[in-house]
């Protein structure tokens, strides 16, 4: 295994057989880069910092729903690149996908904290909109951030990787260390649970989106 926290099962092999120019260029970048890293280069940890940590922040940020936290996970997600970089498998997983994993573990974590500080549960439902004046009020971005935090986190990670991100459901599933099967199902749910909050809203937020 390549240091994935926590290492729970192997990983998805479905990267490897994936045809593209892009993904074979981008396996290419990562295992170069982290062959370097692994040697302490620090210009090559530099350069998958700069182009990793945005996206890996903006996931973050959206299953915890606050900016701070969301920079400290990234951050904690990175270092540990770093640290385990000497484990890395090259073909295994891609450099993103594995920090988006370990970034998604590291708020779950603080999430339960949060819960078990609080005496209170994520709702399995999420709640109706309730204020359309608000709703007209807000920006977009806005509105649907507020909405995705009263999701259930499987669901709105889902919903992050795979419609913010555009990540494969496959990569999606390794991610979350679950099925394709289960991935889809999270998206359908949450996906029904956005559409009754903003109703008013729906089309321009996720025009292709069938349920």
């Amino acid at each position: 295994m390549y240091g994935v926290e926590p290492a729970t099962r192997a990983p998805d092999r479905e990267l490897a057989s994936r045809p593209g120019r892009h993904n074979q260029h981008q396996a290419l970048r990562d295992g170069r880069l982290m062959a370097a890293v692994a040697r302490g280069d620090q210009h090559a940890y530099g350069e998958l910092v700069e182009t990793e940590l945005p996206r890996v922040v903006a996931v973050a940020r959206r299953v915890l729903g606050n900016d701070s936290e969301a920079d400290d996970v990234a951050q904690e997600a990175l270092l540990r690149l770093w640290r385990q970089a000497a484990d890395w498998r090259a073909g295994e997983a891609r450099v993103r996908t594995w920090l988006y994993r370990v970034a998604v573990n590291l708020a779950i974590d603080r999430l339960r904290r949060r819960r078990e500080e609080t005496g209170t549960e994520a709702p399995e439902i999420a709640e109706p909109a309730s204020q359309q004046r608000q709703l007209e009020d807000q920006d977009l971005a806005a509105v649907v951030n507020d909405a995705l935090q009263k999701l259930p986190e499987r669901q709105r990670i889902a919903l992050t990787l795979f419609h913010y991100e555009g990540e494969t459901m496959a990569d999606v599933a390794e991610v979350m260390d679950t099925s394709p099967d289960a991935v889809e199902s999270l998206l359908g749910r949450g996906r029904r649970a956005l559409k009754k909050q903003l109703a008013h809203h729906w089309q321009n937020i996720m025009p292709d989106a069938q349920n």
